[in-house]
């Protein structure tokens, strides 16, 4: 039984890497049973593990569906703009929302400000090949930027040709959540959806915090490649 629910999986990892694109139907499951020998309750085991994985997805009374690639993001010190580059994407944004506005305590501790100190915050949702993929909060402490940024593009680039700031390191972490109804419409995602929260301080070359953002990934779209190492 095993190997029957072995190669049924493989089949369909090569139906969906070859045969279909996303939004397409599977077969269903009574054919998938019957073609390999399977009982109906393992080939939904196989559907549920695959949908785990994020490569498909069900809907009630319609089937399986094959699901949208993720962008599998590895843990280096690289701008969303970088990282979509380097896919093949093609990276853009929303108009951004450019604001200065005390740096409050959370953002304050995490720039070594006081929580009245000025910081721009900016806001804007990023995407690639014109699909929302992340929703971006970023919070600059104002006395770096004098001038402000014309943002379009990259904010690391900018960051460097007009303010000779270069993040060299970063303190990030990743938490699970769901999105809230507004951070949904803007990722034009259902409400309560599930997304990653990523926080990060990034230092530059003299150790100072110059950068604090908060951004919200859509989970179904997104994915983290780690490479890890025994001492």
């Amino acid at each position: 039984m095993a190997g029957k629910s072995a190669r049924l999986r493989e089949h369909l990892l090569a139906l969906l890497r070859d045969g279909l694109a996303p939004h397409d139907r599977l077969p269903p499951e009574r054919s998938l049973a019957e073609e390999f020998g399977l009982s109906r309750l393992t080939v939904r085991r196989v559907l549920d593990e695959l949908e785990q994985e994020g490569l498909v997805y069900r809907v009630r009374g319609s089937g399986t569906f094959a699901g949208e690639p993720r962008i599998a993001k590895s843990v280096e010190l690289t701008s969303f703009t970088e990282d979509m580059r380097a896919r093949g994407l093609r990276p853009g944004s929303s108009p951004v929302t450019r604001e200065l506005v005390p740096a409050g305590a959370d953002v304050g501790y995490a720039l070594r400000l006081s929580p009245s100190e000025e910081v721009l915050r900016l806001t804007r949702v990023r995407t690639a090949d014109g699909e929302p993929m992340c929703l971006e909060r970023t919070h600059l402490p104002a006395a770096l930027v004098p001038g402000g940024l014309d943002l379009d593009g990259s904010l690391y680039e900018e960051l460097a040709r007009r303010y000779d700031i270069v993040p060299r390191r970063a303190e990030q972490t990743i938490n699970a959540t769901v999105l809230g109804p507004d951070d949904a419409e803007a990722l034009q995602v259902a409400a309560f959806s599930p997304a990653f929260l990523v926080r990060r301080t990034a230092y530059d070359d003299r150790g100072r915090p110059v950068e604090r953002a908060e951004s919200l990934y859509r989970g179904d779209r997104y994915a983290y490649h780690l490479t890890i190492y025994r001492a």
